[in-house]
């Protein structure tokens, strides 16, 4: 993978931490720096994958109403069988 350049100003306590940080883990001040952000970046990702989740949890009936579901069916399936070929339902 092709990397950039990125220049970053940081406090000189900031920039010491991150050499000991380093340092200690036995890896360059770039690649400390990089998995510093992949990792922030993946418990954003995951962050928003649970409050999906609460909020699909939350809002279950209101759904299923709506598109003719039961809470908690088999989600390829309409509830109602009178629903059977109407758009948005398989």
């Amino acid at each position: 993978m092709a990397k950039t350049q990125l220049n970053v100003r940081v406090d000189e306590a900031t920039a010491e931490a991150a050499r000991e940080r380093a340092q200690q883990r036995g890896v360059s001040m770039n690649r400390y720096i990089e998995e510093l952000v992949l990792k922030d970046a993946g418990e954003v990702g995951q962050t928003f994958v649970e409050a999906a989740s609460d909020f699909m949890k939350q809002y279950e009936r209101v759904f299923a109403e709506e598109f003719g579901l039961e809470p908690g069916a088999d989600r390829g399936r309409p509830a109602n069988p009178a629903r059977e070929g109407q758009p948005g339902t398989t």
